[in-house]
């Protein structure tokens, strides 16, 4: 082929480059494309780079914060326990509010970090283990305390029922106790599958593995419940009128909870007193108020005192922008030191 005029008066080697031209022009698209991508991938790096740093940086924020929180929960929970030990050296038969030891604590202990705490006596709320008999190696329901819950549960609005779930849910029996409650193969239904636990309660949250119980009704009998050693008496001076009804089996400090709460200060000692509750017992009738199985006193009065062992400590600590909860589990040897222990430290309540 005969080439054009303008081309066949060209040059060899400017013919050459013109040819090649194509080509550098393909050579310098990818060599931008290849500078493109390098400044990329480092903008990449130097970003991950730096999200890396910063988030180091505030894991190590928040490790010192948590850090700080608890040092100042065990701080408070030592001052806690020296302010229950003053409350038993000088009154060393009795538990009630009055004594001072229910005053919240609000302190800002370092610039920017503020402290608050509230003791609250554990068995003013009804033992959830004392649904088995103490001396029954946990085959055996304590049929008094099994009415009280009952009882309690219908306060609130639940079902009776359910105090023979939980029954079933700690005995130690290869069988049922009651036939009605949910059994190993209702919970092997779940999803996930799993058996009781066939032990005493270690939180009160373990009834929402009950089927069927739920948030809701959690949240309603969660005030007025408590897991503590099977045996543990409730603390007539502390309780709720709820409570106290519920052992009553009639209502009678529930009525008002204001005018309660009026007379339980202006007592200034424990109220009610064993005698002011037996006396209120006496007014019971036949089969109970709340229908069901009576008690007597004499069923009654193992289950009660006035005195506590059992505290819980609920402690908000505020450091900068960082909140932190802790709850602990305080226990006073009822003996003649009075010494106050942790035996147990949550961020949960329940």
């Amino acid at each position: 082929m005969r080439q054009p005029p303008h081309e066949s008066r060209l040059p060899g080697p400017r013919r050459r480059a013109r040819a090649l031209a194509p080509l550098a022009q393909r050579q310098r698209g990818v060599a931008l494309l290849i500078a493109i991508l390098l400044v990329a991938l480092g903008t990449m790096v130097a970003a991950a780079m730096a999200y890396h740093n910063a988030m180091t940086a505030r894991r190590t924020i928040a490790d010192f914060s948590y850090d700080q929180a608890l040092l100042i929960t065990e701080g408070v929970e030592d001052y806690s326990a020296y302010g229950l030990w003053l409350v038993h050296k000088n009154d060393p038969n009795v538990t009630y509010p009055a004594q001072g030891w229910d005053q919240p604590l609000n302190e800002s202990p370092a610039p920017g970090v503020s402290v608050q705490a509230s003791l609250e006596d554990l068995q003013g709320r009804f033992n959830l283990n004392d649904l088995i008999e103490s001396k029954g190696n946990g085959v055996t329901a304590n049929l008094t305390a099994l009415t009280v819950f009952q009882r309690l549960l219908a306060m609130v609005g639940l079902q009776p029922k359910w105090a023979e779930d939980v029954v079933n849910w700690i005995d130690t029996s290869p069988t049922p106790l009651f036939a009605q409650a949910a059994s190993d193969s209702q919970y092997l239904e779940m999803a996930p599958p799993y058996y009781e636990p066939n032990r005493p309660i270690t939180s009160t949250s373990e009834l929402l593995a009950l089927p069927g119980f739920g948030r809701e009704r959690f949240e309603k009998i969660a005030p007025y419940i408590t897991a503590l050693p099977v045996g543990t008496t409730l603390n007539l001076c502390s309780a709720s009128p709820i409570v106290l009804d519920a052992f009553l089996g009639h209502r009678e400090y529930s009525v008002d909870p204001h005018r309660f709460a009026r007379d339980r200060e202006a007592a200034g000692g424990c109220f009610p007193s064993l005698k002011e509750f037996q006396t209120a017992f006496s007014n019971m009738l036949p089969a109970g108020a709340f229908g069901g199985a009576s008690t007597t006193w004499t069923q009654i009065e193992p289950l009660i005192g006035d005195e506590s062992s059992y505290f819980r400590l609920s402690t908000f600590v505020s450091a900068g922008s960082t909140e932190f909860a802790f709850y602990s589990l305080l226990y006073q040897d009822d003996g003649d030191d009075g010494k106050v222990l942790t035996v147990l430290r949550s961020d949960t309540p329940n």
